[in-house]
């Protein structure tokens, strides 16, 4: 038996966002649970979609002893703030020396933080722990499949995992698998490992694990992992300006020669693969227009991907609300917009009130979308996630609300988090699959658990900071075309 110390740090940084990263971000709970400290993160991680869970549970199968140090994660945005960078280093370097004599040490971590100081907040922490744990304790690293991966982050830890899918339905089982490599290393053998970087970046929405290229790519992955230890790719966090924004791969084998070998294999693959990203993105209005001519039996999706908050983007933009109101759309459904305003106002006034304000953030190229709007449901934000994604998530997004003024439906939130679960929709008496168009404010991650339902699936551009077409924007510290 071992004693394993278990820890997660999550925050994926849109670097071109204006908001920031605060420490209160990550205490407060979402789609996710809030800061966690010790013990607590056992009944908390339970259940849920998350490497930290996974970790937890096969090491407590295998025989181990998990040592829980702490968790934490923000909903991704802009930079992290130093202050809460130092804070939550405070936190989990008191845990890990309380903690006494560890055998290895397993991290949830996301691999595109980025810090007001640092242009790899992930390289920052590793480093730290590394200073405290000293140069021979295993350190296992599970990143998010969109990590921006440095060179230093490979030489810091002695196995680095990157989930296989996106929609990330395997974060919970990639921590599983984290632990049964855990053996050798604990044995005191090391992994031989080769690391490469792609010369261009990839848009968020072809990123897809369900589509190709990536769909193929990602099998490659998973076939030369049979040969070798363990092959990882991540396919970047390109909204991060930073110098390793940057597809990658990693590869870990038993000799140097065939770590070398399997991560050629897989570059190679990436680099034939490069005129392949792209696909088409749909302004709103001719999007809505479309999606009109479409209806039928099965809800036409339309991703409001700019505004996907799982990317940086506030969920609050209100282009496609105006869109849907203008073309007179009827059996529309739009969520999640976070107005915690327009929720706090809906729950004063209550159920079949009718509400004269504008909902959604000024910043849109509208504007807010003005009134009359009718209260039709109130929740309190608190439910469990029943997707692949979210799948055991304990939610609580605040106050919400459900609102309507002609034929639009709009599901509003306090706290933002992507549309990637139907549970959002049920929570407020919505049934997703009843509805003609759904409007989704997310990249992706929604076709975990909305793709089965939909008749069609439209990539729409329209405000946010999420951006999709990556020439629209000024780099300065990554030297990286988009692909396409």
């Amino acid at each position: 038996m071992a004693r394993i110390g278990v820890a997660g740090l999550q925050h994926e940084t849109n670097t071109f966002a204006a908001s920031r990263a605060r420490f209160r971000n990550f205490v407060e709970a979402d789609a996710w649970p809030g800061l966690l400290c010790g013990e607590e993160m056992l009944p908390a991680l339970r259940g849920v979609n998350l490497p930290a869970s996974g970790m937890i549970a096969a090491a407590q199968a295998a025989g181990h002893q998990v040592v829980p140090l702490s968790w934490a994660s923000a909903n991704p945005c802009g930079h992290v703030t130093d202050d809460a960078f130092e804070a939550l280093w405070w936190i989990f370097e008191r845990q890990l020396r309380a903690a006494g004599p560890l055998d290895a040490l397993l991290l949830e971590l996301h691999g595109a933080m980025v810090t007001e100081s640092q242009f790899s907040g992930d390289e920052g922490w590793l480093a730290r722990v590394r200073e405290v744990v000293g140069p021979e304790l295993p350190i296992v690293v599970v990143l998010d499949f969109h990590a921006n991966i440095t060179p230093r982050m490979t030489e810091l830890a002695d196995l680095i995992l990157v989930y296989r899918t996106y929609p990330h339905v395997d974060m919970a089982e990639c921590g599983e698998r984290a632990v049964s490599l855990l053996p050798a290393l604990l044995a005191g053998r090391r992994y031989a490992h080769a690391f490469r970087q792609l010369p261009y970046l990839i848009p968020m929405p072809w990123q897809s694990t369900l589509a190709e290229p990536m769909a193929s790519l990602m099998r490659e992955a998973e076939a030369l992992s049979d040969r070798v230890s363990y092959a990882s790719l991540a396919a970047g966090f390109p909204l991060a300006d930073v110098p390793d924004s940057a597809p990658s791969v990693l590869v870990y084998a038993e000799t140097q020669a065939a770590a070398d070998a399997g991560a050629a294999q897989l570059y190679d693959a990436l680099q034939r693969a490069r005129g392949q990203f792209a696909g088409r993105l749909w302004q709103a209005n001719e999007a809505v227009a479309y999606a009109m001519e479409q209806v039928g039996t099965q809800p036409v999706i339309l991703a409001d991907t700019q505004d996907n908050p799982g990317g940086g983007g506030d969920s609050d933009t209100a282009d496609l609300i105006h869109a849907l109101l203008a073309a007179d759309a009827q059996g529309a459904c739009l969520g999640l917009l976070c107005d915690p305003q327009a929720a706090a106002a809906a729950h004063a006034a209550g159920v079949g009130a009718v509400l004269d304000i504008a909902i959604g953030a000024t910043s849109s190229a509208g504007g807010a979308a003005p009134g009359p709007w009718q209260v039709e449901q109130l929740g309190n934000g608190q439910f469990t996630g029943t997707g692949p994604f979210y799948a055991g998530c304990h939610m609580d997004l605040g106050p919400m609300a459900r609102l309507r003024r002609n034929g639009v439906t709009v599901l509003v939130s306090s706290r933002k988090q992507q549309a990637a679960d139907q549970a959002m929709f049920r929570h407020l008496g919505v049934e997703p699959a009843r509805q003609a168009i759904l409007v989704l404010k997310s990249s992706v991650h929604f076709r975990a658990d909305f793709a089965e339902l939909a008749q069609e699936i439209l990539v729409v551009a329209a405000s946010g900071s999420n951006v999709a077409d990556l020439h629209q924007l000024q780099y300065r510290h990554c030297q990286r075309p988009a692909a396409g």
